[in-house]
This record gives structure tokens, C-alpha cells and sequence, in this order.
């Protein structure tokens, strides 16, 4: 077991902290949709201007700075447009640290492996877990060459880092880079310029408790009149008393809209974003607020009852259901999705899935074993190699936002969700339980095995499988420990002890502990008898 990274302690997964809901907004008129481009594109000027700012203060940056900011916009919108925009700024700065963060380790991580493999002999085979050298002499120099580039922008990055230097790009990165290649991403000029101006529009307002339906610069009432608080410079667009401008469109939340109508009667704060669909050419609101942590159950609790390992693959989830000592029980359960077309498509299939696994999984009153996925590591083309459709596998999977849907869905059904350390589980469980669980009529893959031993470390079991001890009235008397030990049990996972001795009664002559005593191997029992027999002499012959 020498070389084995230790395995992290499994934990029951926090329930989400917010609620987000969606409706369109139809039946707008046109006078409609100009003041909401409009009041877009003032307020997503704004917003350029104070993510400007804030990128230059860098780590500079103090409450009186921000102070100095949100003053210097209000003039041109409202106190509460310019609280909403400063906060998205900051939102924003944070998130390009997290991805500049992430950007240098992945750095880091290619350095080192090519570092790594560049002082290998070229051919030379690479060890568990340790890569080995390049398969030739033209890889060696490409990867040497390729192994300065990475080092100037890993010195870039560190120093953009540690002077607080990061770049945002308000309407997106991607899209921004779109305008260079037009014909590949199949649009127009017209079109990218279209999308690109509804991308950097700002039409969002955080909430407030205790104002009016919760919010007063984007409010709707309870029968779903919209209404917006017009930024200063289009107070002449207003038809409605204070500057405010009242739409035709009506709103309706069909998904918890019972719980929205609540929040919104009681004046409790939720936030609201308008967003334009410029290739389908409709507009939407988001309605979003914060709920109470959801109260998880201790470690202990989840495993009372059972669980189901998951084992997630790239085109299906791998379920199967154990007992409380570990041991898989009725048939694996596969559920398959598919994560090719749009975006939408790929999130709804991934939808489905999740929910015929918590409709199965409330049907057996079982709580969920998942694997704490993380591949920001293992994307790097560095350590794959040539391995294309394996890196392509990973960087398609989506760990984190299958992570985050399953855990907000699990916690409106009530199912308890443990993570645990991914280290091991595909491998252990296909050499311990894959042939063990094989039957004539059952055949289980990999992953099959795999969710068995996800849901085995859930409850504390060790994946190493232990067969049945032999039967009574051998020399060890069933002695030695099975699966079924407790986790507390000492010398579980070690092997049998060795007893001196023969280990059955088939002992050739002159062996065991009885080898003195010849006759001793064919006695009935009857000890006495057989002691108080003597050959007689032979007799003569008359």
C-alpha cells in the first residue's frame, strides 16, 4: 500500500443557500422594449466604467474607495442602481481572482510535469503514477521549447496575481473573441453586434427587505405588474408618479411561484435580472433570494439506513444500493444522459437523469453517495500526453454544475447527500467487487463496481472485499474476520495470521503433532480399545 495518497474523511454535502426562478416576459410592447434598451445600455455603461475602476484600485481597494464609487454613480442613475452595479463589480472581480488563481496552478501543474519528464531518458517507461520520459527525440525538443512558453506566462500570471492585476470582459471573453472569426462562429456582423450589446446591458436590482414587494427599483407586485425606477437621465421616459415606468407584459412564475407570491406579500428582499434571448427574441426575468441553510443530518444518521453509491461516467450515472455493513444489494441501476448539442439540451438531460436517480432513491428511503470530483488538475494536456479523447472526457464532464443540481434537488426531496475522496474507487472496486458480484445473468462494468466502493467508504467499510471464512470444524473454526467487521475492529484490514501446524486433518504419516505416534492417524475414537491391543505370536504349524 506504500505510495498511496491518504484518503480524506467523507462528509455529508450542505444544502444550497439560495433559490433562483425564471418566467418570460410576454405581451411587450415596443415603446416597452426601447426603454428597456434604453435603461440596458445606460446602466451597462455605467457598470464598464466601474468595473474600470475597480480593476485599477486592485488590492488597493477599501470601503472608502467603494464609498467614493457608488457616489460617483448615482448622480447618473439612482443610490439603489449604483449599490447593484458596485456590487456586481466586485462579484465580478472576485470571480476573474478565482480564475486567475486557477490559471496559475494549472501552470504550475504543466511545469512540472513536462520538468519531470524532460530529465527522463526518451523512451523510458513511466512508473504507478509517475510519468516517464517522451517517446522521442522531436517531442523532447517540442516539449522543451513548449516548457518556456509556459514558464513566461506562469510569470506573467504570478505577477499579475500578487499585484491584484486581473481582466475582465464584461459581455464575455468568448464572444468577444467571436468578432475576429465570424464565419466559423456563424454569424453576422449585424447579429455578433446585437448579441454583443444585450450581453453588456445591466438590468439587474438586489433586493431589500422591508421595502415594498421586497424590492424598489425593479418591483412586481403580487398579480405580476412590473415596474422599473428610471435612472435620472430617462426620468422623461416615466408613466407612472416618482419616475417610474410600468410594463404591459404581466408575470407569472409557474415554478415555486407560491413561494415567491409569499416572499413578495411579506416585503421580503428578492433580486431581479431582465435578460434579452437575441436569437429567439424574447425577453425574461429572473427572480432570485436567499433561504436558510437546509439543516443536514450528521454522518452517523445518513448511514443508518443504507445508501446508494453513484458513480458519475460521461454518459451515465452508475447506481447501485448497499445495506448498512456494505454489502450491494438487488441489481445495479443505470441512468444514462447525453451531453452533446446546445447548452440547454446538455442541462436538461443532465436534469432528467438526477431525478429518476432521487425518484429511485426515495423509493428506498436511501441516502446518496457521491465522489468530491475535481478535474481542474487532470485537464492539462501535459499529463495525458497523447491521450486526446481522454482529455476530451474529462474537460466534457460536468463535475461542478452536476454537483450543484444534484445537491438543490436532493435537498427539496429530503435525500441526504455524502461525498467522499474519488482516490482509488475505480480501480479498487473493479479488482474487488466486479468478478465477486458476476453472475450468469448479471454482468456489471467498472462503474458498476465503482459505485459499490463510493458507497462503501460512504459507510465507513473498507473497499477491500474479504471472502467467506471456510466452514466449522476446520483448524481455524471460521475464526478469521470478514466484510461484515466494524470499522473500529483493530487488524481488519491485515491478513490471516499465520497458525503453526497443519491446516487440515489430512496429514501424511510422520507429519503433525501426533507424528510420533503411527497409529494415531486412523483412530475411531476408541483410544482405550486400541491401546490395550498386542500382536500375538504367530502359531506353529501341527
Amino acid at each position: 500500500m506504500g505510495g498511496l495518497r491518504e484518503v480524506a474523511a467523507s462528509f455529508v454535502v450542505p444544502g444550497p443557500s439560495g433559490m433562483a426562478i425564471r418566467s418570460g416576459l410576454k405581451g411587450l410592447t415596443r415603446q416597452d422594449e426601447t426603454v428597456l434598451r434604453q435603461v440596458g445600455g445606460l446602466l451597462g455603461s455605467l457598470a464598464s466604467r466601474d468595473v474600470r475602476v475597480r480593476c485599477a484600485a486592485g488590492l488597493e481597494h477599501d470601503s472608502e474607495q467603494w464609498a467614493r464609487r457608488k457616489r460617483a454613480l448615482t448622480g447618473d442613475s439612482s443610490a439603489r442602481w449604483a449599490g447593484s452595479i458596485t456590487r456586481a463589480t466586485h462579484d465580478q472581480w472576485a470571480l476573474a481572482r478565482r480564475g486567475q488563481l486557477a490559471h496559475m496552478q494549472s501552470l504550475r501543474a504543466g511545469v512540472d510535469t513536462i520538468t519531470h519528464r524532460l530529465a527522463q531518458p526518451i523512451g523510458a517507461k513511466g512508473s504507478k503514477g509517475s510519468p516517464g520520459g517522451y517517446r522521442s527525440e522531436r517531442e523532447w525538443f517540442a516539449k522543451s521549447r513548449r516548457l518556456h512558453v509556459l514558464e513566461d506566462r506562469l510569470v506573467r500570471v504570478r505577477a499579475d496575481w500578487e499585484a491584484g492585476r486581473v481582466r475582465v470582459v464584461r459581455g464575455g471573453k468568448k464572444l468577444a473573441r467571436a468578432r475576429h472569426h465570424l464565419q466559423a462562429a456563424g454569424l453576422s456582423e449585424a447579429r455578433w453586434r446585437l448579441r454583443w450589446q444585450a450581453q453588456r446591458w445591466f438590468l439587474q436590482a438586489d433586493g431589500e427587505s422591508g421595502k415594498r414587494y421586497g424590492n424598489e427599483t425593479i418591483r412586481i407586485t403580487p398579480g405580476g405588474e412590473v415596474s422599473i425606477k428610471l435612472p435620472a437621465p430617462l426620468a422623461d421616459l416615466a408613466n407612472a408618479p416618482h419616475g417610474r415606468y410600468v410594463l404591459a407584459a404581466r408575470v407569472s412564475f409557474s415554478h415555486r411561484g407560491e413561494q415567491w407570491a409569499d416572499r413578495v406579500t411579506a416585503n421580503r428582499a428578492v433580486a431581479y435580472r431582465i435578460h434579452h434571448d437575441t436569437d429567439r427574441g424574447r425577453w425574461y426575468m429572473t427572480a432570485s433570494w436567499q433561504i436558510p441553510p437546509v439543516q443536514t443530518v450528521p454522518l452517523e444518521t445518513a448511514r443508518a439506513g443504507g445508501l446508494a453509491g453513484v458513480d458519475m461516467n460521461a454518459d451515465h450515472l452508475a447506481a447501485w444500493r448497499l445495506d448498512t455493513h456494505g454489502n450491494p444489494v438487488g441489481a445495479p441501476r443505470r441512468f444514462d444522459y447525453t451531453l452533446t448539442g446546445t447548452a440547454q439540451h446538455r442541462d436538461a438531460q443532465i436534469r432528467h437523469a438526477l431525478i429518476r436517480l432521487l425518484h429511485w432513491t426515495v423509493r428506498h428511503g436511501l441516502a446518496l453517495a457521491i465522489e468530491d470530483l475535481d478535474f481542474a488538475a487532470d485537464k492539462t494536456r501535459e499529463k495525458h500526453g497523447h491521450r486526446k479523447r481522454f482529455r476530451k472526457l474529462i474537460s466534457g464532464m460536468p463535475t461542478a454544475r452536476l454537483r450543484a443540481r444534484l445537491v438543490s434537488m436532493a435537498a427539496e426531496l429530503g435525500v441526504t447527500v455524502v461525498a467522499v475522496d474519488p482516490a482509488y474507487t475505480s480501480r479498487w472496486g473493479a479488482q474487488h467487487w466486479q468478478k465477486p458480484l458476476t453472475t450468469k445473468n448479471r454482468k456489471p462494468t467498472r462503474h458498476d463496481a465503482a459505485a459499490v466502493a463510493i458507497g462503501r467508504r460512504a459507510l465507513g467499510c473498507p473497499i477491500r472485499r474479504r471472502t467467506a471464512p471456510p466452514p466449522h470444524d476446520r483448524s481455524d473454526r471460521a475464526g478469521h474476520r470478514t466484510v461484515q467487521a466494524a470499522s473500529d475492529a483493530p487488524g481488519r484490514e491485515g491478513p490471516r495470521p499465520r497458525v503453526p501446524g497443519p491446516r487440515t486433518r489430512s496429514v501424511p504419516p510422520g507429519r503433525g503433532a501426533n507424528a510420533g505416534d503411527q497409529c494415531a492417524h486412523n483412530r475411531s475414537g476408541h483410544t482405550a480399545e486400541h491401546e490395550s491391543w498386542h500382536q500375538g505370536s504367530l502359531p506353529l504349524s501341527p
